[in-house]
């Protein structure tokens, strides 16, 4: 499914595209089920009042066909291993973005995170660490079509590394989602790429990826998943038998093991 080139790529830029992941009939069957529940008239853009309008986790066929196509599954394996990764069915939140000049409140950078703090319930407060405890990968599902305008997610490229050498020395515990996001820095002047493609294209990026959203400045709705791949085990830094995956070897790059 990924050649050597688009796995040196995921390990070193943070991310690959494939386009075609999923069929446009699944993503607009999908569109149908979530215009729903937005409780948004596609056809009366006066109904969309909301900058954003977040919905939960989807199971209906569309999500679990989507995330399950035969694609999907040979690359998981290729980036993150052969049974190290857990089968889902589900498709995780949906940010739905709408055309709005008023700002979303939800577009800084930062790194998603994989296990719960002290309070499980407090998502700031969730951490994430040199382990990626909890996270295989961040998955980023277009299930509508997305331009430059369309609030693409932002992705900054080659900022996992950065963070592998941040995580490095708070070692199994890890940085709380707010604490990693305030070491951050776009000073660094990272490139950004933009998440843009067809319905049915999907990013699979390296969980350590530094990215955000953006204010909606486009015509079309944007409907896209990021849900994560949860990893069947830890991921290891030391393996004797040297089957490093690349999420692995991008993160032992950035340490400079």
């Amino acid at each position: 499914m990924l050649s050597p080139a688009s796995i040196q790529q995921f390990i070193e830029k943070g991310f690959v595209k494939i386009e075609g992941a999923f069929s446009r009939e699944l993503a607009a069957q999908g569109r149908e089920i979530l215009w729903q529940d937005t409780g948004c008239d596609p056809d009366n853009p006066a109904t969309w009042t909301q900058p954003v309008i977040r919905l939960g986790g989807y199971a209906q066929p569309p999500f679990a066909q989507a995330v399950n196509t035969p694609q999907l599954h040979q690359a998981f394996d290729q980036l993150v291993g052969v049974g190290r990764w857990q089968p889902r069915n589900s498709l995780g939140t949906f940010p739905v973005r709408f055309p709005s000049a008023e700002k979303p409140g939800d577009d800084g950078w930062h790194v998603d995170a994989g296990f719960p703090g002290e309070d499980a319930n407090d998502f700031f407060n969730w951490r994430v660490n040199i382990y990626s405890q909890g996270r295989a990968l961040l998955m980023l599902f277009l299930f509508s079509d997305v331009g430059k305008q369309e609030a693409p997610t932002r992705i900054a490229v080659g900022s996992h590394l950065e963070v592998a050498k941040l995580l490095l020395p708070a070692g199994e515990a890890g940085m709380s989602f707010m604490e990693l996001a305030g070491k951050i820095s776009i000073s660094q002047e990272w490139p950004v790429e933009l998440a843009t493609g067809e319905a049915g294209t999907v990013y699979l990026c390296h969980p350590f990826l530094v990215h955000a959203a953006q204010p909606h400045q486009g015509k079309q709705p944007r409907f896209m998943a990021q849900p994560p791949l949860l990893p069947a085990g830890p991921f290891m830094l030391n393996r004797a038998d040297g089957a490093y995956s690349p999420v692995e070897q991008a993160i032992r790059l950035g340490i400079n093991v």
